[in-house]
């Protein structure tokens, strides 16, 4: 006798109240199965929905903004070498007598001695806006 056909015996034998109930237990774990497995993580993605969709305008509004400052480096213009060690070598000075700049092919080095942190903080910004490297 088949698994199949045994089942079906024992069902046969249960009494016909005891097979309502059976079938009610079924259609419970149904639905809650279909709860789990179909509707909670909808009802989720749902109400997680907003806050995913502000955190990615956030993402995309700060990726507008670099590409818009990488759009206003690219379209300043290019000074030579010469023009900006010039201009670096300058705004060294501002620094005072306690700055040393040595250039050593591209390879710039700065050594700082007793610097304010205000006065290295202003010279980083200048450098950064003036010293542009052909």
């Amino acid at each position: 006798m088949s698994a199949w056909a045994e089942v079906q015996n024992r069902w046969q034998a249960l009494p016909r109240r005891e097979q309502r109930l059976l079938w009610l237990a079924l259609a419970v774990v149904g639905l809650a199965m279909l709860w789990w497995l179909a509707l909670a993580p909808a009802l989720k993605v749902l109400n997680t929905a907003p806050a995913q969709h502000a955190q990615l305008d956030a993402q995309w509004q700060h990726m507008q903004q670099l590409q818009a400052q990488a759009q206003a480096l690219r379209a300043q213009p290019v000074v030579n070498a010469a023009q900006a060690r010039t201009a670096l070598d300058d705004s060294v000075s501002l620094l005072g007598a306690n700055a040393k700049l040595v250039v050593q092919a591209e390879r710039v080095t700065l050594t700082l001695q007793n610097t304010a942190p205000q006065d290295l903080a202003q010279w980083l910004a200048n450098a950064r806006q003036n010293a542009h490297m052909a």
